[in-house]
């Protein structure tokens, strides 16, 4: 999960009930609140009076011009997992405090129209869910029952997609010298626990720490960290060159 803020703290009480401990974060996708009907909206409210048309764009140039994305897609395509903009992608209002989320349920990814406003944010977001989707597809993740599971995949997406680059954590006003990368990426994939899971900090801390080197280091599909845009154009021209090498000989 993408997420925009920092989750309050002490946001659930002691009054919880069972449905909202099990919630797994759908609290914050208001349309995908489990047992509640959507309502029904027309192609016309949703261009109209909603930023549903403008994300609909956004997405389809992330598709077509990210390295990003298109090494993700493409590497997913690889391992069976071909992505469908319409089935795997949907643009949704959600709470403040996220910009996008992975639905393991329906394999799809959820960009929050309401929340995302810019270009290279919408790249970010595309690219950060379609980690957690690779993962999906290529690792058979138990996201609503082991939180290790969770924290290496937020790990992966914090490391890979370019939420830790210097120029976001300059925006953010953070700034650092030894080690800031893993710093933020420890930090990024704890707060998007938080933000999914009715558990402690302390816990999610214990999860991240305890997974941290191996899914840190592991930077598939990628190959290497793409700290920027022309990095993840070397990768993306190292992933389509992987297995080329040898077919003129």
């Amino acid at each position: 999960m993408a997420p925009e803020e920092p989750p309050e703290s002490g946001s659930s009480s002691s009054s919880s009930s069972t449905k909202e401990e099990d919630d797994f974060g759908y609290g914050l996708f208001p349309e995908r609140r489990r047992g509640e009907t959507a309502k029904e909206k027309s192609l016309l409210y949703n261009s109209l009076f909603t930023f549903n048309h403008k994300c609909q764009v956004m997405l389809k140039v992330a598709l077509d011009s990210s390295p990003y994305a298109k090494l993700l897609l493409d590497a997913m395509n690889s391992s069976g997992c071909t992505v469908f903009k319409d089935r795997h992608f949907s643009c949704e209002d959600c709470d403040g405090c996220v910009s996008g989320g992975f639905d393991s349920s329906t394999s799809q990814i959820v960009l929050c129209q309401n929340n995302i406003h810019h270009q290279s944010h919408m790249n970010r977001v595309v690219t950060h869910e379609l980690i957690h989707a690779f993962d999906h597809c290529r690792a058979h993740v138990d996201w609503f029952n082991n939180v290790k599971h969770l924290a290496c995949s937020e790990i992966r997406a914090a490391n890979l997609s370019g939420d830790c680059s210097l120029m976001n954590e300059m925006t953010r006003f953070k700034f650092g010298l030894k080690q800031h990368h893993q710093t933020c990426v420890r930090d990024r994939a704890v707060r998007s626990i938080l933000a999914v899971r009715k558990v402690s900090k302390e816990m999610a801390e214990k999860a991240v720490d305890e997974v941290f080197d191996s899914c840190f280091n592991d930077h598939e599909p990628f190959g290497r960290v793409p700290h920027s845009k022309r990095d993840a154009k070397y990768a993306y021209r190292d992933f389509q060159n992987r297995h080329r090498y040898y077919t003129n000989l």
